[in-house]
């Protein structure tokens, strides 16, 4: 197993991987980064406490990906309204 990175995802310097590059990464390889495949899970002695933190940062991941996205949207939103209603 890999080791546990120690920059916690929700600090500031946090390289969160673009959304381009990550689905690029997942196309090739089948997983997520940083979490080993399925079929290496199964057959390999997983430490359990580590897949907990490599699932939390995921799920941390997920959150700030969710908040860019909505931040985009919001952005979009208000664009939409201003070209409306310059109409």
């Amino acid at each position: 197993m890999r080791k546990i990175s120690t920059t916690f995802v929700f600090e500031k310097d946090y390289k969160l991987m673009p959304l381009n590059e990550l689905s690029s990464f997942i196309s090739e390889n089948k997983h997520l980064p940083d979490i080993a495949p399925a079929a290496e899970m199964i057959t390999a002695d997983t430490d359990l406490g580590e897949m907990q933190i490599k699932l939390l940062q995921k799920v941390e991941e997920l959150t700030l990906y969710i908040i860019q996205q909505n931040e985009e949207i919001q952005t979009l939103k208000t664009e939409l309204n201003n070209l409306k209603n310059n109409k």
